[in-house]
């Protein structure tokens, strides 16, 4: 997994160390790149902190107060991004998995330890 472009941002490494070692029952991985988590074997939900913010989208979610912009385009993964937080995550899902707004909501508290600044619409 490669780091995102800000991963070095204060508020990533905040985030990286409030995740959980257990998503809905996936198991926490190692990962080698700043700012990064996954879960799984093999690795089912990647983690990134610190990528460029897409922007608004139709698609949005909250799960434990954290919004969350959903881009399905993709019929292998699912991607996440938060929405109105910087540093910005985005969590890639493999698409056959069950459970993505219960893993949204696992990453929630960590995604939080860095205050909102707007909310999506």
């Amino acid at each position: 997994m490669e780091a995102a472009p800000t991963a070095s941002a204060v508020g990533c490494a905040e985030i990286v160390s409030r995740l959980p070692s257990d998503v809905v029952g996936l198991a926490e991985r190692e990962t080698d790149a700043q700012g990064t988590g996954a879960w799984g074997e093999p690795a089912q939900v990647l983690l990134r902190c610190g990528v460029p913010d897409p922007g608004p989208s139709a698609q949005c979610i909250t799960e434990r107060d954290v919004d969350w912009t959903i881009d399905d385009s993709d019929a292998a993964v699912v991607v996440a991004t938060s929405d109105g937080r910087d540093p910005v995550v985005e969590v890639v899902l493999d698409a056959g998995l069950t459970g993505g707004r219960e893993i949204l909501a696992a990453l929630a508290p960590a995604v939080s330890s860095v205050p909102a600044t707007r909310r999506c619409s």
